[in-house]
């Protein structure tokens, strides 16, 4: 609960108890903040206990921290009822990203000019080469109708 709590953090929390309340009265204050939160923890468990059992038997394993959206989703990745590591591992990035600079430069993708190419890279663009300009008379086509 006080995980991030420093012991310098924490004798300053006592002296200002002592303090605040005086020696007198403090064991009593703790004695009232200690009930206070057993009481909202049973408050609590009793909350989570009634509503597994208003969900029914078919929620028997639910679990409330799998309504933190993180939690939820790193235990479906964990099942993978769906085949989402297959998915995730038959795309590969540095591949599609080629073939779009590829398709972008209007050049032929590395994969179907096969092996014969003798500076393939391996699906890898060369980014210290400059891209092929195309020729200054190379305009596109003009259509009247468009403008």
């Amino acid at each position: 609960m006080f995980n991030d709590i420093g012991a310098l953090e924490l004798v300053t929390l006592v002296v200002l108890a002592v303090l605040v309340f005086g020696p007198d009265k403090l064991p009593k204050v703790i004695q009232d903040v200690t009930r206070t939160i057993r009481k909202i923890r049973e408050f609590s468990d009793s909350a989570k206990q009634d509503i597994r059992q208003e969900l029914g038997p078919e929620f028997k394993d639910f679990e409330f921290e799998d309504l933190n959206p993180k939690t939820f989703i790193r235990k479906q990745l964990d099942n993978d009822e769906l085949g989402l590591k297959e998915i995730r591992n038959g795309f590969d990035l540095k591949k599609e990203m080629a073939e779009v600079t590829d398709a972008v430069h209007g050049r032929e993708p590395e994969s179907a000019s096969g092996s014969s190419a003798s500076g393939s890279t391996g699906g890898r663009v060369d980014m210290s080469k400059k891209p092929e300009t195309p020729a200054i008379d190379a305009r596109p086509p003009f259509d009247a109708d468009a403008t």
